[in-house]
């Protein structure tokens, strides 16, 4: 795998001199590829553990340390591949669930005829045995992990804050850079820009969100978030890159954009997403201690919300990626969200959306189960539009749905309470690129091509709220 954005720096005296490179023909090429994506297999709903939820290598840092080796704190997957498995049956799947089971492989995405598979390192010629016993065809898709999570991000891009804020939507920056961006906005556009702290994470950091309104009485209200989950950087990089169009272009936006109070949290799960930068790149939880005795780190968020939490796709084992805590609401980040939003009853709340990765679906509710909300035509019918946007604007099919029959069943996600509770006419969770290529390691050359197509999402989903 080559690198596939790089900056070379060098100093002539204090001066930093940047030099851009290009990514590679490969990477532009892929760029332009119309990726299709099919119905996601209902992975371990009946076999292995029931986990519903596509896990990553472990669940924890110090499981994951000694699977994969540990760096000066920081988890390394040297050797571990991903795999692109075809032709799948139950059975199959059956033999992927063991393997899983046994700590070979994780699971992360895939549809009806294909399965990703992360292979650990010492497992690589015992997993290839085991498929090619029984008939299973795969790929190597990334030969080498640890790899390509160092070529992910431009690590040596240096940027000033001479622009008042270091976001470039070139590389994957920090939560200190996101946050600043945010007071920087609030700062230079007051009239239309405030930012609020709406709670803090377990650990004590700040959930920023970002208000952008003209201050007309008779706004639509809509809500957007981002980094729910901790490894998908693509997704706090899009919502800032929506933030960023928006503001900087805003007398220029379509009346239904400039009449919304937009409501932004561009990183839901700071803890998290600081953890994956500093210590376990495929970090999916928050950081908090889970079980009796705190044995096991973090809650995922999305199945922690108070609507029909503790069903299917949800796990009670602290150890699991898809843990949904001691009870609805038990963590501060989800409790953050719902306070804000009952609080601010006067807001006229018309659309909740969700930016996740990886997959390209445009999902909306019900997840806990395979049913639909009696005004389901309606949010079909923007979910399409939403997809025929972003073709438009020369981006990969999204494949759309409700989120329990498009992939799984995953009860207590964000989505179901914003439409179950909080009475949001529309709610949806958008997967972000890509279809497995890179999977959550996404080259940072892809933000702005994936941005590009989420404004355009948001613009239809502006539409509709203002029809609301």
């Amino acid at each position: 795998m080559k690198k596939t954005r790089r900056y070379r720096s060098s100093r002539t005296g204090s001066r930093l001199i940047l030099t851009y490179i290009k990514p590679s023909p490969a990477i532009r090429s892929h760029l332009n590829i119309e990726m299709k994506c099919l119905t996601f297999v209902c992975l371990l709903l009946a076999v292995g553990r029931g986990r519903a939820r596509p896990e990553a290598p472990s669940s924890n840092a110090t499981d994951a340390a000694e699977d994969q080796g540990e760096v000066q704190g920081r988890v390394l997957y040297n050797g571990s591949q991903l795999w692109k498995t075809f032709d799948i049956t139950k059975e199959k799947i059956s033999v992927l669930a063991e393997l899983r089971d046994e700590k070979d492989i994780s699971m992360w995405g895939g549809n009806t005829t294909s399965i990703d598979i992360l292979v650990k390192a010492d497992s690589v010629d015992k997993v290839k045995e085991r498929l090619t016993e029984n008939n299973i065809q795969f790929e190597v898709v990334i030969d080498d992990l640890q790899r390509a999570i160092d070529e992910e991000n431009p690590t040596d891009l240096e940027l000033d804050d001479r622009r008042g804020h270091r976001l470039t939507w070139q590389a994957y920056h920090r939560l200190p850079d996101i946050h600043g961006y945010l007071d920087y906005l609030a700062q230079t556009y007051p009239q239309l820009c405030t930012v609020q702290t709406i709670g803090q994470s377990v650990q004590g950091k700040a959930i920023k969100l970002l208000r952008i309104s003209n201050g007309n009485p008779g706004n639509k209200a809509v809500w957007v978030d981002g980094g729910i989950h901790a490894r998908e950087w693509i997704s706090p990089a899009t919502v800032t890159f929506i933030i960023n169009q928006f503001v900087s272009n805003f007398e220029n936006e379509p009346a239904a954009v400039r009449n919304i109070d937009w409501y932004i949290t561009p990183v839901l799960n700071p803890d998290g997403y600081e953890y994956s930068h500093t210590t376990d790149r495929l970090w999916r939880k928050n950081r908090g201690r889970g079980g009796i005795g705190g044995t096991c780190a973090g809650v995922d968020l999305n199945r922690n919300f108070g609507y029909k939490w503790g069903g299917r796709g949800a796990s009670r084992n602290p150890c699991t990626e898809t843990y949904g805590g001691s009870g609805p609401f038990s963590e501060p980040e989800t409790s953050a969200v719902r306070n804000f939003i009952q609080s601010n009853s006067g807001a006229n709340w018309k659309a909740y959306v969700s930016f996740h990765s990886y997959g390209q679906y445009i999902l909306y509710p019900w997840g806990y189960d395979r049913v639909v909300p009696p005004d389901y035509k309606d949010l079909e019918n923007v979910a399409r539009r939403i997809a025929s946007a972003i073709q438009r604007a020369g981006g990969p099919h999204y494949t759309i749905g409700p989120a329990a029959n498009t992939l799984y069943p995953a009860s207590g996600g964000s989505d179901d309470w914003a439409k179950g509770m909080a009475k949001f006419k529309y709610s949806y969770t958008i997967e972000l690129r890509d279809n497995g290529r890179y999977g959550f390691v996404l080259p940072a050359a892809y933000i702005q091509p994936t941005g590009t197509e989420a404004l355009e999402a948001i613009r239809v989903v502006a539409e509709a709220a203002s029809a609301a």
